[in-house]
């Protein structure tokens, strides 16, 4: 029986990780949850699977839960709530599903208490993925891909030699607009941009996706997680999803991961691996889909990957700014105070402002985030 503590329980990855859960439960049990202000799914949530402890994001989503749960589940609050969650208990793997860069003090409080880490929230490798991977290295700690396109890579690789490896493509749905030209994009609703063609994601990811910064996010986060340069990361776009990324060695042999675009499916394997056990998935058929497409990444088109491209490669705290500018342009688009186009147009002022601290502590990259979250909301 495998112990794990979800970290973001209320959204999309961490109601698919409860799924995956209640399918097995002969194989996990849940020793803590945590969400936002999202009391009442929380506590839906608690009164199922019994944790031992769930944290809260305000004062008030932690008394309507305190009042609504036994008293045998602790009821935690706020940041170091979150800290203690993740870093306390009895959990084997913590998964880290939280939105945007929240999630690093509490990913880095479960590595250094030894939990392996099933890793959702790209942001915390983005931001810090310096620290991060040298934690877990000191702590014997597994840092194991939920992302789709990350596991792939990292089921590709199994029982290969990193040293053999010439290169790896993440692939790209294309998001909302994928159809439409620059041209095309003024104007358009939120609504619009929420209709992703293939994934059942949350609002801030669904938006990342049709601006490409979530797959320019991804290629960071492969450069820590693979230990590659981003010469040899590459984007595919691959409209219907079936293809989540793949591998390419020295001999020119081609190693890809196929399945039907279901996040339980990588979530899954995050918690069960080394071992492969019965999906609740549907399963695929090559035959029924017919053919697969491709076409070739237009960074033109796509601004805000080659941004992110260009953030990887400067370094420091220049990935921390992007991402921090991101999240809070994307609520500013969320809200309808900008323009969909309007969130490039920021990050890219936001680079042009900033100026990159090497090998930054966490103290150095809280500033620089701040810093651009007051930037971003001013412009």
């Amino acid at each position: 029986m495998k112990k794990i503590t979800v970290l973001g329980s209320t959204g999309s990855i961490g109601t698919q990780t409860l799924d995956i859960v209640a399918h097995h439960p002969e194989r996990y049990a849940l020793d803590g949850l945590a969400a936002g202000a999202n009391s009442a799914l929380l506590i839906e949530q608690a009164l199922r699977f019994r944790p031992k402890r769930v944290c809260l994001a305000t004062e008030e989503a932690a008394r309507a839960a305190r009042a609504a749960l036994p008293q045998e589940i602790e009821v935690l609050q706020g940041e170091q709530g979150l800290v203690e969650l993740a870093g306390g208990g009895d959990a084997d793997t913590v998964v880290t599903a939280l939105v945007g860069s929240r999630g690093l003090p509490a990913t880095l409080a479960a590595i250094e208490a030894g939990r392996d880490i099933a890793l959702a929230n790209k942001e915390t490798l983005v931001t810090a993925g310096h620290l991060v991977m040298e934690a877990a290295r000191r702590r014997g700690v597994s840092i194991l891909p939920v992302d789709s396109e990350h596991s792939a890579i990292f089921q590709c690789l199994n029982g290969e030699r990193r040293e053999d490896v010439r290169g790896i493509m993440l692939t790209a749905s294309g998001g909302s607009f994928r159809d439409r030209t620059r041209d095309q994009l003024r104007g358009v609703t939120v609504q619009e941009a929420l209709s992703h063609p293939n994934w059942s994601m949350g609002a801030k990811i669904t938006i990342d996706s049709a601006t490409m910064v979530n797959k320019g996010l991804e290629v960071i986060e492969a450069r820590w997680l693979f230990g590659l340069g981003y010469d040899d990361i590459g984007v595919l776009i691959h409209p219907e999803s079936i293809i989540h990324s793949y591998v390419e060695f020295n001999d020119r042999s081609v190693i890809a991961q196929l399945g039907l675009p279901d996040m339980r499916v990588p979530i899954q394997y995050a918690l069960s691996h080394p071992e492969r056990h019965p999906s609740p998935t549907e399963r695929l058929s090559l035959a029924e889909l017919g053919k697969l497409t491709f076409r070739e990444m237009d960074f033109d088109r796509y601004r805000c990957l080659a941004l992110a491209y260009e953030c990887g490669r400067i370094g420091g705290t220049a990935t921390t700014v992007f991402n921090a500018a991101n999240e809070v342009a994307v609520e500013r688009f969320l809200r309808g105070e900008i323009e969909f186009l309007a969130i490039e147009a920021i990050l890219q002022q936001a680079m042009e402002k900033h100026v990159s601290a090497f090998d930054p502590d966490l103290g150095t990259i809280a500033e620089a985030d701040q810093w651009a979250r007051r930037l971003a909301a001013s412009l």
